[in-house]
């Protein structure tokens, strides 16, 4: 394996806003980061590398790319105070908003913020999120969505395996965010941190997002080419999977991966996997080990998926464009929060009598639980589809 130098990148300049390209507030607009983890630099140097290849006269949109934790790049650190994509909840951005006094990652988050609100102010979309990022262990590139229908809609192009789910696990995650505004959101983990085949890996992702949002002509880029590079480097996987568990972890933990695993490695119910607070960890699922942590900082030891058949990803969109959802809100102990921001309150004891895969199906994964409340959020009724529905993917 070729090692990617992980240098500091030149944060000198002291700002996040790597480059700007605008050429008018009513064509497709499409916001890139790169580095939001500071020990993550392959996305960075590819947004550098695609700058210089590219003629920006073929561009029939606005590109912008935006550097992540300039202090965390600088050092070469996941973050410095606190994981700068854990922070992301509407009440902790309202609370950091506010605050005169803040950590690293929080003057990270006011001023990441400011661009995205100037951006969605300054032109009218669509628009296209994409976070770039790699992994601590060897991994096929893939994609990470909140199961949307236009987050699927639109990562289904590209010729990597597509993971649902994670903002059922990860609470305060950058794309979750931008997602529950509305927008099209997706993650690519394009590879191991230090592999140079997770910069190309991002180039060629980089090329295709900017293809498939119809900024940029088949006939400038070589497509071909870079679903090629994605085709080889994901061994021909496409699938969709779901997250079905995850290994929390605290700094306060002693948790140590056993040496080894990759993820979208098969593994079997019972197969030793970690060591956690001097206790071996088994599997308790057949299925794929997911992002198996092999680094000091990081809070998910490690995740199991599973694929989702294709049966159930049709019966979802159907029952989601009819909003067949609304029907829970017939059964006793269920209502809603907010209809408008898709949102159901549910009395705890109906939610653990009901299926978790029905909630899945009808878009319920993100959730909020009280004492003896759940509150359930459909990204689906935020969605804001209209606006995608010209683009030739929707």
């Amino acid at each position: 394996m070729n090692n990617l130098e992980t240098k500091p990148i030149d944060t000198s300049k002291n700002t996040h806003l790597l480059f700007e390209i605008e050429k008018g507030i009513a064509l497709p607009t499409i916001v890139f980061f790169g580095g939001i983890h500071g020990n993550e630099k392959a996305g960075v140097t590819a947004l550098k590398r695609v700058l210089t290849d590219i003629d920006t006269y073929n561009l029939h949109g606005n590109v912008y790319g935006i550097l992540g934790n300039l202090k965390a790049l600088d050092e070469d650190q996941r973050y410095i105070d606190e994981d700068l994509n854990r922070l992301w909840t509407k009440a902790h951005i309202e609370k950091v908003l506010s605050k005169t006094s803040v950590n690293n990652e929080e003057l990270q988050l006011q001023e990441i913020f400011g661009l995205i609100k100037k951006f969605l102010e300054k032109n009218k979309g669509p628009f296209y999120f994409i976070d770039l990022h790699t992994t601590s262990s060897q991994s096929l590139p893939f994609i990470t969505i909140n199961d949307a229908l236009i987050n699927r809609g639109f990562s289904k192009l590209f010729p990597v395996p597509i993971v649902l789910g994670i903002e059922e696990y990860l609470e305060g995650a950058l794309l979750s965010y931008i997602n529950s505004l509305g927008y099209v959101s997706i993650g690519f983990e394009s590879g191991q941190h230090t592999d140079i085949r997770s910069v190309e890996n991002n180039i060629a992702f980089i090329h295709l997002a900017l293809v498939f949002s119809g900024i940029l002509d088949k006939i400038n880029t070589n497509v071909d080419h870079h679903l090629e590079t994605l085709k080889s480097a994901s061994k021909g996987s496409d699938q969709f999977y779901e997250i079905v568990h995850l290994l929390k972890i605290t700094g306060k933990d002693h948790f140590k991966m056993k040496e080894g695993f990759k993820s979208f490695q098969r593994i079997s119910k019972g197969t030793p996997i970690a060591t956690y607070n001097e206790k071996e960890i088994c599997s308790n699922h057949n299925g794929y080990l997911f992002m198996p942590l092999y680094q000091n900082k990081g809070n998910e030891g490690f995740f199991i998926i599973k694929p989702i058949l294709p049966f159930f990803l049709f019966l979802s969109r159907v029952l989601r464009r009819f909003k067949v959802d609304s029907l829970l809100v017939g059964l006793p102990g269920i209502s809603w929060e907010s209809k408008k921001e898709g949102v159901l309150k549910a009395d705890l004891k109906v939610v653990q009598f009901l299926a978790k895969p029905i909630f899945h199906i009808l878009g319920y994964r993100s959730r909020t639980v009280t004492e003896n409340k759940v509150l359930l959020y459909n990204r689906e009724r935020v969605a804001k589809s209209k606006i995608y529905k010209k683009e030739s993917w929707y």
